[in-house]
C-alpha cells in the first residue's frame, strides 16, 4: 500500500456515501430534478474516493476522473450506470492502484459502473473515430483529480466534434434509422422503449449532439423538445423506481406501478403522456434531419392541382386558400406520400393557422381525396402522423381525438389505437386488388375500431359513429350501410374460424346470414387480414389464415346459392378419407403437401377421439383445429369414424412415424395413455 488510510478521508467517504444513498431514495423529486440531485451527490462521493486514493498512493502521476454519458449530463436515473473515464498522462501501470482504489468501493456498494482507464492520447484518438466516445464527451464533466487535465479532455472532445461534424452527423443519422427499425416508435408501441425507441430519449440526445455540429433547431422546436424530454425522463425515473431494476422498456405489467411513481392518475394517463411527448420528439427529429442534405436550388414542379414540389418538399401553392378549399390538405398529404416527401414547414404552418373544422357535409370529392391518401398504403403513415401532430387530422375527423395515443391494455396488440387504425388501413391498401370496392375497404379499415376511444362496447359505439360519419363524408346510403356492417362484423370471421366447428352447417348459415352479400364477405375477408396483421405477430399465422379462408369459401358458396350441407360434406371427409373408411381398419394419413394435417380413420367406439388427442398430446403437438365424421354401421360392417386434426408446425418440422405407430397402438388398446 502507498500510505495509511486517513480517518478524516474515511469519514468524508461515509458521509458522502450516506448523502448519495439519501438522494437515491428521495421520493420528493422527479425527473431532471431527481437525476441532477443524485448526480451531484454521486460527484461528492467519487471526489471523496479519489481524495482517499490519492492519499493512499501519493506517487501516482497526474490524472483526472471525468463523468461521461448520462452521468456527465447530470441525468443519473435510479438504476443507471455511473459512467466515468480516468484519463492520465503516464504509463497505464502507474495508475492501476489508484484506479482500483476508486472502482472497488463502487462495486462493493453493488452499483453498476461503466469505467475506462486511458492515456490522454488514447482518449483523444478514440474520440476521433468512435461515435459513442465522441458523443459522451459532448456532455462530459471533470469530477476529481487534476482539473486542468479534465478540462482539456472535454475541450478537445468538443473541438474534435466540430471539426468532424459532417461525418459525425451522417453517422448519427444512420444510427437514428437503425434504432427506428429495431426499437420501434415510442408513441405507438404498447410497450415502448423509452430510451432507444423512435421519439425517445436518445432521439433528443441525438438532436442536441447534432446542434453541437451545426444542425440548427428552431427556438420553438428546442423549447418543445425540452418539454417533451422532461416527460420521458420523468417516466424513466419512475420506471426504475417502480420496478427496482435497470431497464428502458415500459412493459404492460409495470405501467400501473410506474404511474403511481410518476404521480399520474393511472396507467392510461401515463401512456397518453408518454405517447404525446414521444410523437412530438419523433416529429421534430424527422423534420430536423429531413433538412440535412436537402437540395436548395429552388426547383419547383406542380405535382397536382395547387400542390407543388419545392426542392423535394411538398408545398401548397400560394393562391390556394386552405379555408375555402379544406380538401387541399388531403391533396398535399397524398402528394407527400406518393413522392415519399415531407410537407414543407411553411405549408404546415399555413394549414395549422388557417384551417378550421371541416364543414358538414364534406366538400364534394373530398372523401375521394381521403381514399387516395389511404391507398398510398404505408407511405401514408408518416404523412398522417404529421397532420395529426399539427392537429389537422381531427379538424377533418373530430371523432379521431379520443383514439389519439390511446393504449390498448392487452399484450395481443402492439400499437396504440390510432396507429393500429393507420396500420390496418395501410395493410388494406395492399389488398385493394382483391376487392371490387377498395375505397370502402380502406375506409372500413380506418374506422373499424374508432369506438375504442369512447365508453362502452367499442363495436356498438363504432357502429353509431360510422352511421353518423358516413353521410358527413358525403357517402351514399348504400355505402354507409356497408361501412356499418364492416364495423359491426369486423371480428366475425376470425372469431368463428378459430372457435366454431366449420363442419357444422349452422355455423356457416350463421355467418352467411350475418354478412348478407358476397360483396360484404369479400370486404370483411380483406379487413380481417389487414386488421390481424396490424394487431401483432400472434394475431395472424398460416393456421388462422387457412381457417378464415376455409370459412370464407364455405360462406361464399352459400351466398352464391349453394346448399350448405353439400359444401360442408365436400370438405370432410374427402374422397381419400372415404376410401380409407371403406377398408374398415385403423388408418393414419398425413397430408404430404402441408405436413400439418393428420387424418385418422378407426372403427367408431366410445373414447376413440380422446385416444387420438391423447397421443398427439404425448408427442407435444398443439392442435389448432379438429373435425370429426362418423358413418352408421351397415352390411354387417362396424360403424367407422374419421378425425381430421391440424397442428401447429414447429420450426424443426414433425417426425410423424412414431406418432403414427402410437396412434395405431392406442386405437387397438395397446397403449396405456393415461399412465403415460
Amino acid at each position: 500500500m502507498g500510505g495509511v488510510n486517513s480517518p478524516d478521508a474515511q469519514v468524508a467517504i461515509t458521509l458522502a456515501d450516506d448523502a448519495r444513498a439519501a438522494a437515491h431514495a428521495d421520493t420528493t423529486r422527479r425527473g431532471r430534478s431527481y437525476c441532477n440531485h443524485l448526480a451531484e451527490a454521486t460527484d461528492r462521493w467519487l471526489r471523496a474516493l479519489v481524495e482517499r486514493a490519492q492519499l493512499e498512493f501519493p506517487a501516482t502521476p497526474k490524472f483526472a476522473l471525468v463523468a461521461i454519458g448520462g452521468y456527465g449530463r447530470r441525468e443519473l436515473a435510479p438504476e443507471s450506470d455511473i459512467d466515468v473515464v480516468l484519463v492520465h498522462e503516464s504509463r497505464a501501470h502507474r495508475v492501476e492502484d489508484v484506479a482500483s482504489a476508486i472502482w472497488y468501493p463502487i462495486w462493493d456498494r453493488g452499483l453498476k459502473l461503466g469505467h475506462a482507464v486511458r492515456s490522454f492520447k488514447e482518449q483523444v484518438a478514440l474520440a476521433k473515430t468512435d461515435l459513442d466516445t465522441a458523443t459522451a464527451l459532448l456532455t462530459a464533466r471533470p469530477i476529481a483529480g487534476d482539473r486542468a487535465l479534465g478540462e482539456r479532455v472535454v475541450t478537445l472532445g468538443t473541438e474534435n466534434w466540430v471539426k468532424g461534424s459532417e461525418g459525425w452527423l451522417a453517422e448519427l443519422q444512420q444510427r437514428l434509422r437503425m434504432r427506428q427499425r429495431t426499437a420501434g416508435e415510442v408513441a405507438y408501441m404498447l410497450e415502448p422503449d423509452l430510451k432507444n425507441g423512435h421519439g425517445g430519449i436518445r432521439d433528443a440526445h441525438t438532436l442536441w449532439w447534432a446542434e453541437c455540429g451545426g444542425l440548427a433547431l428552431t427556438p420553438d422546436d428546442d423549447l418543445l423538445l425540452n418539454q417533451c424530454y422532461d416527460v420521458l425522463l420523468d417516466t424513466r425515473v419512475a420506471l426504475h423506481r417502480g420496478v427496482g431494476r435497470p431497464g428502458d422498456v415500459l412493459r404492460l405489467e409495470d405501467q400501473d406501478a410506474v404511474a403511481v411513481e410518476a404521480g399520474v392518475s393511472d396507467a392510461d394517463a401515463l401512456m397518453a403522456e408518454v405517447s404525446g411527448a414521444a410523437r412530438t420528439v419523433a416529429w421534430i427529429a424527422d423534420e430536423t434531419w429531413g433538412r440535412v442534405g436537402r437540395p436548395s436550388g429552388g426547383h419547383v414542379e406542380e405535382v397536382s392541382p395547387g400542390v407543388l414540389s419545392l426542392d423535394g418538399e411538398i408545398e401548397l401553392a400560394v393562391d390556394v386558400d386552405p379555408v375555402a378549399d379544406p380538401a387541399s390538405m388531403l391533396r398535399v398529404a397524398t402528394a407527400a406520400a406518393r413522392h415519399n416527401a415531407r410537407i414543407g414547414r411553411s405549408t404546415l404552418d399555413r394549414m395549422t393557422d388557417r384551417a378550421s373544422v371541416w364543414p358538414e357535409p364534406w366538400p364534394p370529392g373530398a372523401v375521394d381525396d381521403l381514399v387516395a391518401l389511404l391507398l398510398e398504403g404505408h407511405r401514408a403513415i408518416p404523412v398522417l402522423e404529421t397532420l395529426d401532430q399539427r392537429g389537422l387530422f381531427d379538424r377533418m375527423l373530430p371523432e379521431w381525438e379520443p383514439v389519439r395515443s390511446r393504449p390498448q391494455r392487452n399484450a395481443y396488440h402492439r400499437f396504440t389505437v390510432d396507429r393500429h387504425l393507420w396500420e390496418a388501413a395501410a395493410n388494406a391498401a395492399e389488398l385493394a386488388d382483391r376487392v371490387q370496392r377498395p375505397d370502402l375497404l380502406v375506409l372500413g379499415a380506418l374506422f373499424h375500431d374508432i369506438g375504442k376511444g369512447y365508453p362502452g362496447d367499442h363495436t356498438e359505439v363504432g357502429i353509431e359513429l360510422v352511421a353518423q360519419l358516413g353521410p358527413r363524408l358525403g357517402l351514399p346510403e348504400s355505402d354507409v350501410e356497408i361501412l356499418v356492417a364492416m364495423v359491426r362484423w369486423h371480428l366475425l370471421l376470425p372469431d368463428v374460424a378459430v372457435r366454431r366447428d366449420l363442419a357444422d352447417p349452422a355455423t356457416i348459415e350463421h355467418v352467411a346470414n350475418a354478412v348478407g352479400t358476397a360483396e360484404r364477405l369479400e370486404l370483411l375477408h380483406a379487413l380481417t387480414i389487414a386488421d390481424s396483421l396490424a394487431t401483432g405477430p400472434s394475431a395472424w399465422g398460416s393456421w388462422k389464415q387457412t381457417l378464415v379462408a376455409d370459412l370464407v369459401q364455405r360462406v361464399g358458396f352459400v351466398l352464391a346459392g349453394g346448399d350448405v350441407t353439400e359444401t360442408v360434406r365436400a370438405h370432410f371427409p374427402d374422397a381419400e378419407t372415404i376410401v380409407l373408411m371403406s377398408d374398415h381398419e385403423v388408418a393414419v394419413s398425413v397430408d404430404a403437401a402441408s405436413a400439418d394435417r393428420l387424418v385418422v380413420v378407426y372403427p367408431s367406439s366410445p373414447g376413440a377421439l380422446s385416444r387420438v388427442a391423447g397421443v398427439l398430446a404425448l408427442h407435444g403437438l398443439d392442435v389448432l383445429s379438429a373435425r370429426v365424421h362418423s358413418d352408421e354401421a351397415e352390411h354387417g360392417q362396424p360403424a367407422m369414424g374419421a378425425s381430421e386434426f391440424r397442428v401447429e408446425m414447429p420450426a424443426t418440422g414433425i417426425d410423424w412415424a412414431p406418432v403414427e405407430i402410437d396412434l395405431i397402438k392406442a386405437l387397438s388398446g395397446r397403449l396405456a395413455i393415461e399412465q403415460r
